[in-house]
């Protein structure tokens, strides 16, 4: 098989499975609306707690703000496509090409909000202190953690 029918094949798969994973039910909008709001207000006491200076708390919230709304948007976005994955793979017919479009379509999507959380990201930093942005972010990986689990590092090679 050729490297290109195999990563096709590979990332439909994984599409896939992603996609059943995130199955939802009856009030999902709203219970996606209460997370993020709850998610915001954490965020932003987050940020009191580390800024003392009120207007940088106005000014680092909005840019919290942004970073929530483009993650938002992104999440939405990733949906999408996976929906078209789906109503394209029910398609006996579908070439390779249809596939490989969509998931070219999803990673260049991917890449443009990395690279605009990645400026809000910047941004914010120039809002804040040293000490400031290292409580902050602290904080963050804290709080993300609660959601994705402790992350370790991974293991030095070993020497031969």
């Amino acid at each position: 098989m050729s490297s290109r029918y195999l990563m096709l094949l590979s990332g439909l798969i994984l599409t896939l499975f992603a996609g059943c994973s995130s199955h939802h039910h009856g009030n999902y909008d709203r219970a996606q609306g209460d997370y993020w709001n709850k998610a915001g207000k954490d965020v932003s006491g987050l940020v009191e707690k580390h800024v003392k200076d009120p207007e940088k708390v106005k000014q680092v919230n909005v840019v919290m703000g942004e970073i929530i709304t483009e993650i938002k948007s992104a999440r939405e976005q990733h949906r999408e496509y996976h929906r078209a994955l789906y109503e394209l793979n029910a398609n006996y017919a579908a070439s390779p090409d249809e596939f490989t479009k969509i998931l070219d379509e999803l990673n260049n999507s991917r890449m443009r909000s990395s690279a605009k959380i990645l400026g809000l990201r910047f941004k914010m930093k120039g809002l804040l202190t040293a000490q400031e942005w290292t409580g902050l972010s602290e904080d963050l990986k804290g709080y993300g953690s609660r959601y994705y689990g402790k992350r370790t590092e991974a293991p030095a090679p070993s020497q031969p």
